[in-house]
């Protein structure tokens, strides 16, 4: 059988129980040994900002304990650094070549995600907090209860909530600009509401109300999404005053490849391209990873609560931490994401489960792993059949410390976002990087052991030359079927339309319908 026949038979099949409103029905006895599984994701964090990784600055113990009683995936990356093509790549667990998601604009989901995939199972799904940047036609992905606080949205279950407490917030962009910040951009303040009010605290607040709530003789499936640490950079002032206090700010990461004097404080029109430093630097800093701090603090009990109602209930528990994409946060001269660079394109990905599901401990791992990893891995936990259209990779033999090759090397890109020339392909094998600009051809070869900040471009040092041919050779076979024509004659091709939707290898041929 075709692959794009099974998908459409499996689609047909399983659509069903993902539109209904109420969760499926459930066998107490099956289901008691079916894991409550808790999937943490904050909004723009960067992979390296773990006081577990040795951060400078950011201190994060409850996500150092989740690390220690799992495993730490350091070289995690998302397909697409941006919201919406990440989060389709998190739900379906299809790699944006697959489903033709690369870039900035949404596409009807027309396969089985991940939260239909546990409702059909028996799950009681729920999402709290940032929802998932999808279009409205795909409903609500599989979630049999949405209870939504995105921070940007008007009139969704927070506004509504902040109004009530505080009337006089007529508006929630209003009310940020009031503030001199932006959804956008490195300016930051302290809240200055009370801490209860702050929609971190909201979202946590609303999942701990689920946890208490749901039947816990159903297994749950709880998303609880953030909006932090994406700007607005407005953490409470307890954090926001000691970060801008620490005298250990890490400084960016200053590539000898970057035209510094091209940049200026003021940035560019979009905010992508900024020249970040002294005080500008240390507010941003102290708003960024204040957030990432506060974010720490509130899930702390969230993840006690949610392992306890497992424990009375007698089942296992798992808890996923990750996010959509990273922050440059004036790395290389970039602010926001949309890049391949570590800041942008590497993420949080932790694991963590009960101890009756065998999982080692305090595992770090180097073989590169992304966001389409997460479905097939939380399904395979739930004991639930992996689609066989799926491209990420179910991860649970390395959780329990066997040998397992991941992939070879992985594969990430973004269609043009801020301006043509930001659009690049990226492939890593967890030590090595190369990255290609499919608007203009420029290179760029990293070391990531030697040089994880990406300080020293290898592109062109003739002692990288048969590397550097090695890993365009890849690209080249990665992208020779793809319909925007990027190779051709056996080599990469410039100035290829690059759009943000394409058809995607999963659906056939150019101009069939998905």
């Amino acid at each position: 059988m075709r692959r794009r026949d099974f998908l459409r038979q499996t689609t047909t099949a399983l659509a069903g129980a993902a539109a209904t409103s109420q969760p499926a029905s459930f066998s107490a006895a099956q289901d008691n040994v079916r894991p409550d599984i808790l999937l943490i994701m904050p909004d723009q964090m960067r992979g390296d900002c773990l006081s577990a990784l040795g951060h400078a600055a950011v201190r994060t113990p409850m996500l150092d304990q989740l690390a220690e009683q799992g495993t730490l995936f350091r070289r995690a990356y998302t397909g697409v650094a941006s919201c919406i093509p990440a989060r389709y790549e998190l739900l379906t667990g299809l790699y944006p070549q697959t489903s033709g998601v690369v870039g900035f604009k949404a596409k009807l989901i027309s396969t089985l995600t991940m939260p239909a995939a546990l409702a059909n199972a028996g799950y009681a799904t729920v999402l709290v907090g940032r929802y998932m940047h999808q279009l409205p036609e795909s409903g609500t992905c599989g979630y049999h209860r949405e209870i939504l606080g995105s921070t940007h949205v008007e009139n969704d279950d927070y506004h509504k909530f902040l109004q009530k407490a505080v009337p006089e917030v007529k508006g929630l962009r209003a009310f940020v600009k009031e503030m001199g910040l932006t959804y956008n951009h490195w300016q930051a303040k302290p809240w200055p509401l009370a801490n209860n009010l702050h929609p971190t605290e909201w979202i946590v607040a609303r999942s701990r109300d689920v946890v208490r709530e749901t039947d816990s003789r159903q297994p749950l499936f709880l998303t609880t999404s953030f909006y932090a640490p994406h700007p607005p950079l407005f953490p409470p002032k307890k954090y926001f005053d000691a970060l801008y206090a620490n005298k250990h700010l890490p400084p960016p990461a200053h590539g000898d490849w970057v035209d510094w004097q091209a940049l200026t404080p003021e940035g560019d029109k979009p905010g992508h391209r900024v020249l970040l430093e002294d005080e500008v630097l240390r507010t941003a800093q102290a708003g960024y990873y204040g957030l990432i701090e506060h974010l720490d603090a509130q899930i702390a009990p969230l993840i006690r609560e949610f392992q306890a109602r497992s424990e009375e209930a007698k089942r296992p528990w798992v808890i996923a931490f990750t996010t959509d994409h990273g922050e440059m946060m004036g790395d290389h001269g970039y602010f926001r994401k949309c890049e391949p660079f570590e800041g942008s394109a590497n993420v949080p990905f932790i694991i963590a489960a009960s101890p009756e599901l065998g999982f080692m401990s305090g595992l770090r791992i180097m073989q590169p792993v992304c966001l389409a990893d997460i479905m097939p891995t939380l399904l395979a936990l739930a004991g639930v059949d992996i689609p066989e259209y799926v491209d990420g990779v179910d991860l649970t033999q390395t959780l329990r410390g066997h040998e397992q090759r991941i992939r070879e090397w992985l594969h990430f890109e973004h269609a043009p976002c801020y301006g043509e020339a930001q659009a690049y392909h990226a492939l890593t094998d967890g030590h090595y990087k190369y990255i290609w600009r499919p608007a203009n051809g420029r290179e760029h070869l990293f070391d990531l052991d030697k040089d994880p900040r990406e300080d020293r471009d290898l592109a062109k040092a003739s002692s990288h030359r048969a590397a550097l041919e090695e890993w365009r050779e890849r690209l080249v076979k990665r992208l020779a079927d793809r319909p925007e024509g990027f190779v051709a004659d056996g080599r990469l091709t410039l100035g290829r339309p690059y759009k943000p939707l394409n058809q995607g290898t999963l659906f056939g041929r150019p101009g069939e319908r998905c």
